[in-house]
């Protein structure tokens, strides 16, 4: 039969030409379904785990008025649209492992709207009695949050576009679309809706709440107390790895499941979802396909801990430390036994003391999974893709855990070595002398400190709003993260891990 182009009218040729079982949506589409959740920032990771989710609440559930209109705000998203558009809004899903690949056909996203097309569309959108759930996946810069001071970036220019009441029909920002749909659903007297953060993000719905409160305040003070008020913004963890989509993956689809997709998504098995209770017009019953659902913000932080300290702190390492080395894949460095004892006495000796006993988990059989999930060769998870964004990583994922070992005087040689890492990596030479690409949005001002500080951690650590006095001035750690710099840059990371090894 050849390869067949993914779309609504090719599915029953598709499911029947699989060499494989394939499982594909038998559910309604379009029309026949309610658009509940509109969805900002469609990329990989939200089609490999809300999106998911949704699909199987449809597909095994019956759930009809809870399917994802997808939104892209920015014209980098121009390519989604064209992606999901010429198939039906239909994608698919490989899940590898060392057991195989696992394919399977998505359509909960039922519908994508491109701001720079229709701005006023994505509002409307927004101020619909059907939209009971607005969903984020935006990266942590597009939240504008200042990590040192807690406080909205009012100062940058695109919110301060969004707040010139002049823009009012071409926002730019996802506040500047959030502030225009509250301000719509209260002009109809409609219920706020749920601004549901799938960031990974420390708190990222009570940032959510601040920050598009803090926007509103500066636009219309009474409409920013009815947000406050009357909105919910449940805080939530997630995981799950998506490396970028390769064009070899789009032929790996097409030889092993003969299925033409513009924009496949590859993943891991393993997923995990904890949100917090909290939801102020209705929400779907996650419950029924295996997403925690927990009472309070607290539970919500004791699972978060756990996943940002062991996981994403890891991957700091193999990230920054393996893109020095020369490494690409994650797995790659995890093949390095220096690497693979690094992470597993990093999370065991100073990560784990810091972490909160919650019921029913074993914190040594996480990191044993973690480690697995690390390893695994078939999902091919380029370090680029980690290394990304860096300032919105490391104040996040590595300093928390050394403010708290400062606290107490606990160890932290290896949480500084991983810190070191990225101080080195942000000059864009690996240690054999090779150039690479550095995306931060910070990263004139990043290169700028680096190549003045050198060896010298200071100049780095002056930046206030990511990191703080706590650190800056505690002798124990600069020595240390001085010392490990001064290593890194000397005599690479390679050479300098087995100081850190026991």
């Amino acid at each position: 039969m050849g390869v067949l182009k993914l779309n609504s009218k090719n599915l029953s040729q598709i499911s029947t030409a699989a060499s494989v079982p394939l499982e594909i949506p038998t559910y309604q589409r379009g029309d026949a379904v309610k658009e509940g959740i509109v969805h900002i920032g469609v990329g990989g990771f939200h089609r490999a785990h809300l999106a998911v989710y949704v699909n199987q609440l449809m597909q095994n559930h019956g759930v009809t008025d809870y399917a994802i209109c997808g939104v892209g705000l920015q014209p980098f998203d121009v390519g989604m649209r064209d992606a999901l558009g010429s198939q039906d809004h239909l994608y698919t899903i490989v899940e590898r492992s060392a057991k195989g690949s696992v394919a399977k056909v998505m359509g909960s996203i039922n519908s994508y709207l491109f701001a720079p097309d229709n701005r006023e569309a994505v509002i409307a959108k927004l101020g619909h009695p059907d939209t009971h759930i607005v969903s984020l996946t935006i990266t942590e810069s597009g939240y504008y949050y200042n990590e040192n001071t807690h406080e909205l970036q009012s100062e940058d220019p695109d919110i301060q576009h969004d707040l010139d009441p002049a823009n009012d029909k071409a926002p730019k920002t996802t506040f500047g679309f959030l502030y225009h749909g509250m301000a719509r659903r209260r002009e109809q007297g409609l219920n706020p809706f749920t601004v549901m953060s799938c960031d990974n993000m420390q708190g990222n719905g009570a940032i959510t709440r601040n920050m598009l409160v803090s926007f509103a305040r500066l636009r219309n003070p009474e409409l920013a107390e009815w947000i406050n008020t009357n909105g919910h913004f449940p805080n939530a963890m997630v995981d799950r790895i998506t490396p970028q989509t390769s064009a070899a993956d789009k032929v790996s689809l097409a030889k092993d499941f003969n299925i033409e997709d513009s924009w496949p998504i590859v993943t891991e098995p393993f997923m995990q979802w904890v949100i917090e209770d909290h939801f102020c017009d209705g929400r779907p019953p996650f419950e029924k396909v295996g997403v925690q659902i927990v009472k309070n913000v607290k539970n919500v932080e004791e699972f978060e801990k756990h996943k940002l300290r062991l996981l994403n702190g890891s991957h700091a390492i193999i990230a920054y430390g393996g893109q020095l080395a020369g490494y690409k894949y994650v797995h790659e460095v995890m093949e390095n036994p220096l690497f693979s004892k690094f992470v597993w006495q990093m999370m065991q000796e100073e990560v784990k003391a810091t972490l909160p006993e919650i019921a029913g988990v074993n914190i040594d059989e996480y990191c044993k999974t973690l480690v697995e999930r690390f390893s695994n060769p078939p999902i091919m998870d380029q370090l680029p893709r980690i290394c990304s964004n860096g300032t919105g990583k490391i104040p996040q994922f590595i300093m928390p855990t050394i403010a708290e070992a400062i606290w107490v005087t606990g160890p932290f040689r290896r949480l500084c070595f991983t810190a070191a890492a990225w101080f080195h990596y942000i000059h864009g030479v690996d240690d054999n002398g090779n150039k690479f690409e550095v995306v931060d949005p910070m990263l004139e001002e990043l290169q700028t400190r680096a190549r003045a500080g050198g060896t010298n951690p200071m100049e780095l650590l002056k930046i206030r709003n990511l990191f703080g006095d706590d650190l800056r001035n505690d002798k124990r750690f600069v020595e240390t993260m001085t010392t490990a710099l001064e290593e890194i840059s000397r005599d690479g990371v390679l050479k300098s891990l087995p100081k850190y090894v026991d």
